[in-house]
């Protein structure tokens, strides 16, 4: 599918004088420009973040009053409970919250809905069996914020609730002792798109303030803080580029022997924002996903080794199990797709029998990617029911197209990128039909995927410690992605597929400089192309080692021939 490259206009002068005054290299002055880091406080937190860059906690709604409950139950030793998410923010949560209070002598319990038979957020039935457990403060983490009819059971249960979430939250705010969500609206607080875990790194941050601790006693968790911000795609700009830089750092020697051993047992060597994306956040969500969260917890908590060494053992398998899984389902799809034509309309919606809930949001997310179009993914259960998820594309809102399918859905949640949604299999092909048509009408198929250039270079103007240099913009991840460039004119000297066909290596000549190009899942390239032909190509920079040997390449996302 083409694609297209949109260059920022980079403002010259400012480039120069962020250069100059900073002593920085061009491509470094360009790529700050670019993402509007001018001033000299942006600037500085974005390259040097420190510890003295976090926010007053207190400037949250509710604070004060979440900490005195807080401090009151750890001086009255009262029966605590921290009921949480299971996916990744939501177990770094409690890791956290958890581990914070223990070392205040406060030992709390902890609750985690099993996504398979409870779903997500509190429900009336584990609010019961916690009020059974003579709970007297319940604390939620990454979840709450819309629970309005479950806290007041929990009110009439006698459990008293203090709610840490990011949510958005609806009209009404639940009525709990204190409720602390950055994107309330009656929020002074200077940053809105704290992860839930970062919601917490503020709670204790506050406690912390309040009992005159030394820095070190909140500071110590930022390596989970950060394993959590980071996975759950949260922009990595503001106070969670200060969590994540500084949380980064932490990992590389991090105390806690659960997260050094997932690290370990992942095969990634470099401690970075992809060690987390792709090494500990699958491991830990997998656990969640095959409905065994406590696993993963447990592991974080544990400061035994053996214990460590099993429950690692365990969260591989499960990532493996899940792996098999999601590859099964995106088999099937991709089965269903082929023989049903889907691919040639604007959406692609496939249903199959008991398809695992907990990985059917993945696979959608591969099929919109693979085909650039939304897609719904169904699972049908013995009773005809099927609950599904849905991913998008960018310009086109699910959640909003969705509303207006209500004659052929039970319901449906989420926002416009992603959603879950439950439906009766007698519906489904008149639900497909209707979606498809909504697509239709707003012109879906004239919407192009966009590629963001962040400045169009020469191969002869970069070298090792220019591309080095781009490593002061890390941690790489969401609002703050890797830095794209477009390099014209170059002739190809040789062409390869990789891996049967699935991937492109190319050298390229731009007058008498060469430089490697390596195109992942580009392979179908190969036939396009010739050496000698002219082309143009966007992507990143980076240095390759092989055999010890250092060589700059271009990590090509995208080709076409020079005009």
């Amino acid at each position: 599918m083409n694609k297209k490259w949109q260059i920022y206009e980079t403002d010259e002068n400012k480039v120069n004088e962020i250069q100059e005054k900073y002593q920085i290299n061009k491509l470094l002055a360009t790529i700050l420009v670019n993402r509007n880091i001018i001033n000299e406080d942006e600037i500085k937190l974005f390259l040097e973040p420190t510890r003295r860059d976090f926010h007053d906690p207190f400037l949250i709604t509710d604070m004060q009053k979440a900490v005195q409950r807080i401090i009151n139950a750890i001086d009255n030793q009262e029966r605590v409970t921290i009921y949480g998410d299971y996916d990744v923010d939501g177990i770094t949560s409690i890791t956290v919250l958890k581990s914070f209070l223990q070392d205040r002598g406060l030992e709390v319990e902890t609750y985690i809905p099993n996504r398979l038979e409870e779903g997500y957020g509190l429900n009336q039935n584990a609010i019961e069996k916690i009020a059974n457990n003579k709970c007297q403060l319940m604390i939620t983490v990454d979840c709450g914020i819309s629970a309005i009819e479950e806290i007041e059971y929990a009110n009439k249960l006698g459990i008293e609730t203090i709610i840490t979430d990011h949510h958005e939250p609806g009209n009404e705010i639940p009525n709990a002792i204190a409720v602390i969500d950055n994107k309330r609206k009656d929020s002074n607080y200077p940053f809105r798109e704290l992860a839930g875990v970062g919601v917490v790194f503020k709670l204790i941050q506050a406690i912390g303030i309040t009992l005159r601790l030394k820095e070190e006693e909140y500071l110590k968790y930022l390596d989970i803080v950060c394993v959590g911000t980071i996975s759950d795609i949260v922009p990595l700009i503001n106070e969670n580029r200060v969590i994540a830089k500084l949380g980064l750092m932490l990992i590389k020697q991090t105390k806690n022997i659960g997260l050094r051993a997932i690290i370990n047992s992942s095969g990634y060597t470099k401690i970075d924002s992809n060690t987390i994306s792709f090494g500990v956040a699958p491991r830990i969500n997998a656990s969640g996903r095959m409905g065994k969260a406590e696993e993963a917890l447990e592991l974080l908590l544990s400061k035994n080794y053996n214990q460590v060494s099993e429950l690692t053992k365990k969260l591989n398998e499960r990532n493996q199990i899940r792996q098999e899984t999601e590859k099964s389902i995106f088999e099937s799809a991709l089965k269903q797709i082929k023989e049903e034509h889907l691919d040639e309309g604007n959406t692609i919606i496939v249903g199959g029998e008991n398809w695992h809930h907990g990985v059917i949001g993945i696979v959608s997310s591969k099929i919109t990617e693979n085909y650039f179009k939304p897609s719904i993914l169904l699972s049908f259960e013995e009773d005809g029911i099927g609950k599904g998820s849905g991913r998008s594309i960018p310009g086109f809102d699910l959640h909003e197209a969705l509303s207006r399918c209500t004659d052929t859905i039970e319901k449906f949640g989420g926002h416009s990128m992603a959603v879950g949604i439950t439906i009766r299999k007698e519906k489904f092909l008149q639900f497909r039909k209707e979606f498809e048509q909504i697509a239709k009408e707003a012109h879906i198929d004239e919407i192009v995927p966009i590629i963001q250039v962040d400045s169009k270079i020469d191969v002869k103007d970069i070298n090792k410690d220019v591309v080095e240099s781009l490593k002061q913009l890390e941690p790489f991840g969401e609002g703050n992605r890797m830095p794209v460039f477009a390099f014209k004119n170059l002739r190809i000297d040789s062409i390869r597929a990789l891996s049967e066909g699935k991937h492109l290596k190319l050298t390229l000549k731009d007058n008498n400089t060469i430089i490697n190009g390596i195109g992942f899942n580009l392979g179908n390239l190969a036939e396009e192309y010739r050496i000698g032909d002219k082309i143009d190509v966007v992507g990143v920079l980076e240095i390759n080692s092989f055999n010890g040997v250092e060589s700059l390449q271009i990590n090509m996302k995208d080709i076409m021939r020079s005009l």
